[in-house]
């Protein structure tokens, strides 16, 4: 059985932008099904191709299967079957021995940063960079998937307000 243990974070953008970052790798995500028990995703790079099939959130676990895929077929899947997609650049950040992946969104999310650290376990200890700011885990507005239906973008428009 596959599973995710993974955790959110908004980031401190003053310290990311001083951050010495290797080059971020151009993320396409479509999603196949999106409902809030279960998503399959697509997802491809400039060289490959992954789907994703993820169950539903409890605590920051849920079941997770992942699969490479061709990149002709990830492509074809997006392009012809793709209910919603976004684009984000992925960049790899290893703190104390952790992979943190920061995930810079394109497009309607543009202005969203968040950063992901998967773990062994829901109780393990872990260093906060300081770069990171404040936990996101629980908050289902950062989902992936119900980003492509509630953009970032609509959030700033209803905080002017």
């Amino acid at each position: 059985m596959g599973r995710e243990i993974e955790r959110k974070f908004l980031i401190k953008e003053s310290e990311w932008a001083k951050l010495d970052k290797p080059g971020g790798k151009h993320l396409r995500q479509g999603y196949l099904v999106s409902d809030p028990n279960k998503t399959i995703r697509v997802r491809t790079t400039d060289d490959n191709a992954w789907i994703t099939i993820k169950g539903i959130s409890v605590g920051a676990s849920r079941l997770e299967y992942e699969y490479q895929i061709p990149l002709g077929e990830g492509l074809e899947l997006l392009d012809n079957f793709a209910e919603a997609e976004l684009e984000k650049l992925r960049y790899e950040i290893h703190h104390q021995d952790k992979l943190w992946e920061v995930d810079v969104f394109l497009g309607d999310n543009n202005g969203l940063i968040v950063a992901e650290i998967e773990l062994d376990s829901e109780d393990e200890k872990f260093e906060l960079p300081e770069w990171v700011a404040e936990e996101v885990t629980q908050e289902k507005k950062y989902y992936n998937s119900n980003l492509t239906k509630h953009p970032f973008k609509l959030w700033k428009i209803n905080v002017q307000k």
